[in-house]
């Protein structure tokens, strides 16, 4: 009798775990963080990334590039790009998929990732917090300190020439109106990623952009580090001068869909999102509004 209990166990374990292998198992869909120039993933930065990961339950990693601080001012971002490809290449947390916070500058290495990076697992949703998608038409504000200072300096010289441009990792999206003819043929990083150069363009860049499930853009309203904030919803000057300030609809970029956000849009799949704060003042209810539930995701 206890022999045929046993069999019965044992055959309820078996026909059990094959009727669960049938099952869909729902499987968190892991995010990465990129900060902003002047800052590094440890600090405050890791307790937004733990404070995502707990809203959402969702495993969160922010990327380092470099060693942080000093190469998010001094590391050009073509090569920044490049890192960060090479370490979501490497990670095996990320190998089905993942989402993409990003803030300020790191912005321009998610969209990098997102476009250059060769054999990489999907991005399935981006959300950019107060990211200079279009430009910036000034030096950026910056905070004090000796690498502030330095770069601060520099960005001061000539902008459009190699030496700043392979030097000073915010030079790489400068877009001054008036100026258009020398960025477009000096500046190494913001044209390539925007799709802008006519004779350049290219339409894997393109196709990978468009291939997410969701874009959250969100704008500051009180920004005083973009000018414009507009730029955090790839709005921004005409080319000419600084008199007229186009919407995302207005710009070429997204008429002539340069890099798919016009798809993106059209198929329902771009949330334009704005809060009241100077640049990266979020709190956490809007964290909880905006950013949360594209992280919750989960893929089976």
């Amino acid at each position: 009798m206890e022999k045929c209990f046993r069999r019965s166990v044992l055959l309820s374990t078996v026909v059990a775990a094959v009727l669960f292998s049938f099952i869909p198992v729902s499987i968190s869909i892991p995010f990465i963080l990129f900060h902003g120039i002047g800052d590094k993933c440890s600090g405050g930065v890791s307790n937004f990334t733990q404070l995502l990961t707990n809203l959402s339950g969702s495993p969160g990693f922010c990327l380092e590039i470099g060693n942080g601080e000093k190469d998010s001012w001094f590391l050009p971002l073509i090569k920044q790009t490049s890192l960060a490809c090479e370490k979501v290449k490497t990670m095996e947390e990320l190998s089905q998929g993942y989402n993409i916070v990003a803030e300020s500058q790191g912005n321009l290495v998610a969209r990098g990732l997102i476009e250059f990076c060769d054999n990489a697992p999907p991005v399935i949703n981006y959300i950019s917090l107060g990211g200079p998608h279009a430009g910036i038409a000034k030096i950026p504000k910056c905070a004090s300190g000796p690498i502030c200072d330095i770069g601060e300096a520099m960005l001061k010289l000539e902008v459009y020439t190699d030496f700043v441009q392979d030097h000073i990792a915010p030079s790489g999206y400068i877009k001054i109106p008036g100026e258009i003819s020398k960025y477009l043929e000096h500046s190494k990083y913001l044209p390539k990623v925007n799709n802008e150069r006519p004779d350049e363009r290219n339409s894997t860049f393109k196709d990978r952009f468009t291939n997410l499930q969701n874009l959250v853009l969100v704008m500051f309203e009180s920004d005083t580090t973009l000018i414009p904030k507009e730029t955090a919803w790839f709005g921004y000057y005409e080319d000419e001068g600084f008199d007229t300030l186009l919407s995302t609809q207005q710009t070429k970029l997204y008429r002539e869909d340069w890099i798919g956000l016009k798809a993106l849009d059209v198929a329902g799949k771009v949330k334009f999102e704005s809060v009241l704060g100077d640049h990266l003042s979020i709190s956490d209810e809007e964290v909880v509004e905006y950013v949360v539930p594209y992280l919750m995701q989960s893929c089976m």
